[in-house]
């Protein structure tokens, strides 16, 4: 699996209207304060979770392919299991634009679903945190980045 270039990661957070796909009805989760950060940057910021119509008086959708009007781009935060299902889901719905997210632990990548995006011309983000990435973020996420630096696992 080759590296992922910032150019890639600022196409991406270029993009105005994005999907969250495995966003938590838990407000304390990580997944929610990713889906809160977009939204407060200006983000038009659409949840996907087939387990609630529902997140903040929004509609959540079950699947990619349910958006409308459609998304420009995915933020993947799934397991890598069900990571592999959602980029099918998106290569269907036209979605050229994914991000598997991953901080700490397992993260939602998965290498036949990085395969696959390569294979259909879908642009990939794979195993980088969006946080350490957008303009002026938190001290904390800033030393993410920093030590990524250091261990040269940062994208150039």
């Amino acid at each position: 699996m080759q590296q992922t270039s910032m150019s890639t990661i600022q196409s991406f957070l270029n993009l105005r209207r994005i999907a969250i796909v495995g966003v938590s009805r838990n407000s304390k989760d990580f997944s929610r304060m990713l889906y809160d950060e977009f939204k407060r940057r200006g983000y038009d910021v659409v949840p996907v979770n087939p387990n609630t119509p529902t997140l903040d008086d929004q509609t959540c959708y079950a699947r990619v392919q349910d958006i409308q009007p459609p998304v420009d781009g995915v933020l993947l935060l799934t397991t890598p299991r069900v990571t592999e299902q959602v980029v099918r889901d998106c290569a269907a719905a036209g979605v050229r634009n994914i991000w598997m997210q991953r901080g700490e632990g397992i993260g939602s990548v998965s290498d036949d679903a990085v395969n696959f995006c390569q294979q259909n011309s879908i642009n990939v983000v794979a195993g980088q945190c969006p946080f350490m990435f957008l303009p002026k973020t938190p001290f904390f996420h800033r030393i993410h980045a920093f030590v990524k630096k250091m261990s040269h696992t940062y994208p150039n």
